[in-house]
């Protein structure tokens, strides 16, 4: 049974646009992630906090996972979001340009504060700290476990690059640090870790290629800019036929030498080791997930 929840796909979308919001829950993402942040104009901040607020109040009409990403934590804009958004409930609140452990520390305090004048469950807000310079990747290992609430890090390429004197290019060579040293924090924590977007969303080569590095990597899913990212971004997190009959092949395997008895194990010419085991079990809990085969399977 698969307990982890699947955020392969998570979808932006501005604050300002009450149409897109509604659209955005059939489109095929996982996450749909309302911004109040970068895509908000400053003298946008109240109504595209309003238009947020009765959205998730009013208008959530599909099972999909609902994430708002306010302003930043230290800002007013960040304070009075988080006053709405609590009240509101969305599923998780994304804070942005988290550099050290004590931003996420306030986040928390604040949300315990509001949560109990709201009469809420203490802890009921979950958080990602999204890590967008080289003082936040630094930190990354204390950012991660600073709270309770936290169910996940993220990665922001752009500003990232910019803070390191980098440019951004198709092939993210520059990003491999930064996004290790995020992967390996959320890892440490127990916690699920996001990548960053893909900024071209004509380019579909260009984002698979992305995507399948990331994924390789160990990340659990990847932020995107455009409803037609959504299908290729699913595809390369969701097992195909060929690596679920491998899995399943490798576990039988596995289960007809213990009941033998048997010392060393091959699947197809290749030893089977824990770790490999590990891994399939992984695929079948990711496809269970995803939906493609039944939660009944059962090996061991």
């Amino acid at each position: 049974m698969y307990t982890e929840k699947l955020r392969r796909s998570l979808l932006y979308v501005p604050g300002t646009n009450p149409k897109n919001m509604i659209a955005a829950q059939f489109y095929g993402a996982d996450c749909i992630i309302l911004d109040l942040e970068d895509s908000v104009s400053i003298n946008q901040k109240d109504s595209a906090r309003n238009l947020v607020f009765n959205f998730l109040r009013k208008e959530r009409i599909t099972d999909t996972e609902f994430i708002v990403r306010v302003n930043e934590i230290n800002s007013e804009n960040g304070y009075e979001d988080l006053r709405a958004m609590v009240l509101a409930q969305p599923d998780i609140i994304r804070f942005p340009k988290i550099e050290r452990k004590e931003d996420v520390e306030k986040a928390d305090s604040i949300l315990t504060e509001l949560e109990k004048e709201y009469r809420l469950e203490e802890g009921t807000t979950k958080i990602i700290a999204g890590i967008e310079n080289f003082i936040g990747v630094n930190n990354a290992i204390e950012i991660a476990k600073a709270s309770k609430r936290t169910i996940a890090i993220s990665i922001g390429g752009e500003d990232y690059t910019t803070s390191i004197g980098a440019e951004r290019t198709r092939e993210g060579t520059e990003l491999f640090y930064g996004r290790n040293m995020v992967l390996m924090a959320a890892r440490l924590a127990g916690i699920q870790v996001f990548d960053t977007v893909f900024t071209n969303f004509r380019d579909d080569e260009g984002l698979r290629a992305d995507t399948e590095n990331i994924k390789n990597l160990g990340f659990d899913g990847k932020y995107l800019i455009h409803p037609n990212q959504v299908e290729i971004v699913n595809s390369v997190f969701t097992p195909n036929e060929k690596q679920i009959e491998k899995a399943i092949g490798i576990l039988e395997i596995i289960e007809k030498a213990e009941k033998d008895e048997k010392g060393v194990i091959k699947y197809e010419n290749e030893m089977i080791d824990a770790p490999i085991v590990t891994r399939a079990m992984k695929t079948l809990q990711r496809a269970m997930a995803a939906g493609i085969i039944k939660e009944d399977i059962n090996f061991g």
